[in-house]
């Protein structure tokens, strides 16, 4: 498959999440959400005036937020 398709299929494949899904995901604020994205330490896409964030890397800032107090 040439590289161009298999691009576009992988993007079929992406659920996108709204600030406020994310917010509520994790038990925090919209803002807090935001100030996330800004820093870079969870990747979103900009879609006219929103973001919307892959739900995979949701998913990966909570596996790599875990703390082990022990």
């Amino acid at each position: 498959m040439p590289a161009k398709e298999n691009d576009r299929s992988s993007l079929v494949q992406v659920q996108f999440l709204t600030v406020a899904e994310v917010a509520s995901m994790m038990r925090v604020s919209k803002m807090t959400v935001y100030r996330l994205v800004h820093s870079g330490e969870l990747p979103a896409v900009r879609v006219g005036k929103s973001f919307r964030v892959p739900e995979k890397a949701v998913h990966a800032y909570l596996q790599n937020a875990y703390f082990d107090a022990g």
